[in-house]
């Protein structure tokens, strides 16, 4: 075998264990399903976006649950998500008298690792 693939080689599994690393620290802000293309995005692309990749914020979706738990009625959480139109909405209406309230609290996690993957997208794509 030549040096030059030898090189290459070690190069890749430097790449996939520095993508299974960024997996596993952030597999909890994306949903379960969305995490291998993820993964096969992240191996694809080029050095030159990982500065941009690993300063990416990413919401934290048990603490969006928590926010619209606790402040719900008035639209934090979605104003948390930079949903400013349904933070309005929700705290014109009081959760939509406290219907929104509780149906973000089944929804809220989900929304959140949307954004999430939507953020993602911008450098994976």
């Amino acid at each position: 075998m030549s040096n030059k693939f030898l090189i290459n080689k070690k190069n890749k599994k430097m790449e996939a264990q520095k993508v299974d690393m960024f997996i596993m620290s952030n597999a909890k802000f994306f949903e379960s399903h969305q995490v291998n293309v993820i993964r096969e995005r992240l191996i694809a692309i080029d050095d030159s976006k990982w500065a941009m990749i690993s300063t990416v914020q990413l919401k934290d979706p048990t603490t969006s649950l928590i926010v619209s738990i606790l402040a719900g009625s008035l639209g934090i959480d979605r104003f948390m998500l930079g949903d400013t139109g349904l933070g309005i909405g929700k705290l014109l209406t009081c959760g939509g008298l406290g219907i929104w309230t509780i149906v973000d609290w089944f929804n809220i996690q989900k929304s959140t690792r949307e954004k999430n993957l939507q953020k993602m997208q911008q450098f994976l794509y």
